[in-house]
């Protein structure tokens, strides 16, 4: 009991020095990730080493957005904060209003259904920052508020569930100010 104590004190505190990434993060589980983490073996042993390993990528996106009226400009930079690389990033950019059809966006973006669109953010190497992504888009309404909604997916579209942490939300209002995040 007192191993599986220290183990998990040991594994928040590298989790926290990492840059606090939440257990959920993990992409390994079970075995492979006590493995991974050198770990004993037991239920808390295996949540400890789904917390070490989920530190290996920790995305974010950091910028700015605002919007005025129907139309809303967000421009962020891509930053993997984890001591490892990540071959090939994308990110899905959700808006809570849907968007009007047939807009123009830059060359590595595309939209996906009437609420979102993927960007390809390429590779990011361990403690670095892709380039950065600018979006002017309109929404088919003009409403008061809009939230958007940062994903990283995999190259074939798919939400990886297991990174529910490096999720970003975003509430902008109209109100002609900048919201940072």
């Amino acid at each position: 009991m007192r191993r599986m104590r220290v183990a998990a004190v040991c594994g928040a505190a590298l989790v926290t020095a990492v840059g606090g990434v939440a257990p959920a993060a993990g992409a390994v589980r079970g075995d492979e990730a006590v493995r991974g983490a050198g770990a004993v073996r037991g239920a808390e042993a295996v949540r400890d080493a789904v917390a070490v390993r989920g530190a290996v990528a920790g995305l974010a996106y950091h910028g700015s957005a605002d919007i005025v009226g129907d139309r809303v400009d967000v421009r962020f930079t891509p930053h993997n904060h984890g001591p490892a690389a990540v071959p090939d990033s994308v990110v899905r950019i959700r808006w809570s209003q849907p968007l009007e059809e047939g807009q123009t966006l830059p060359a590595r973006c595309a939209p996906e259904g009437d609420r979102a669109v993927r960007c390809r953010v390429g590779r990011l190497g361990a403690h670095d920052s892709g380039e950065r992504i600018g979006l002017r888009v309109r929404l088919r309404e003009a409403p008061s508020e809009v939230l958007l909604e940062f994903d990283p997916v995999g190259s074939d579209g798919t939400v990886d569930e297991s990174r529910a942490a490096e999720r970003q939300r975003v509430l902008v209002l109209d109100t002609g100010d900048k919201y940072y995040f």
